[in-house]
């Protein structure tokens, strides 16, 4: 089996919006940003994996529980099924930033490299999209060959991107020029 590429997804800022200085804690909390549910499905149309990697502190935090962020995952999956645009995989390291024992937290490249082994992607071919510093850093050290940073006015980009938009809306049209 050939491997495929694939494009990676940062959750919070991209997928859905930002919830600024707090945390997603419920569904109610989840809304898709603009124009995500067709770039998700441009992916699958072209044949890339769709993949979530998402940091989530909130449970190491204890704001949270595994099973609330396996709930909001579980229900955002089916609204996106829905529009035939699901996610293939969603990796998401729940541990402080403080955790001197976790090897997942951005920007390390663990959550990709589990991804490509576990479901024979093409990292050479693969694209990341994310809104911080530390998503841009681990595709990077993924090897990733291309990074799409979506702007937010809250926090500093200061590692380059190879692509940099002002917000979602536009995503499906960069990724249409951008995929094969």
């Amino acid at each position: 089996m050939t491997p495929r590429p694939a494009v990676f997804f940062d959750r919070d800022g991209v997928v859905n919006l930002s919830p600024g200085a707090g945390y997603v804690l419920s569904w109610n909390d989840f809304h898709f940003s603009p124009g995500l549910i067709a770039a998700l499905r441009l992916c699958k149309t072209r044949g890339y994996a769709t993949i979530l990697v998402t940091s989530q502190q909130g449970v190491g935090k204890g704001l949270m529980t595994q099973a609330d962020l396996d709930q909001i995952h579980d229900q955002m999956q089916r609204a996106l099924t829905t529009e035939h645009a699901a996610f293939d995989a969603i990796y998401a390291c729940t541990c402080l930033s403080t955790d001197p024992d976790c090897t997942c937290r951005k920007p390390s490249p663990e959550m990709i490299h589990r991804a490509a082994a576990e479901h024979h992607l093409d990292l050479t071919r693969s694209l990341l999209v994310g809104d911080y510093d530390r998503d841009i850093q681990m595709a990077i050290h993924a090897g990733l060959p291309t990074t799409i940073r979506i702007l937010a006015d809250d926090h500093p980009a200061t590692v380059p991107a190879t692509h940099t938009l002002p917000g979602t809306d536009t995503l499906a049209s960069l990724l249409d020029t951008l995929l094969p």
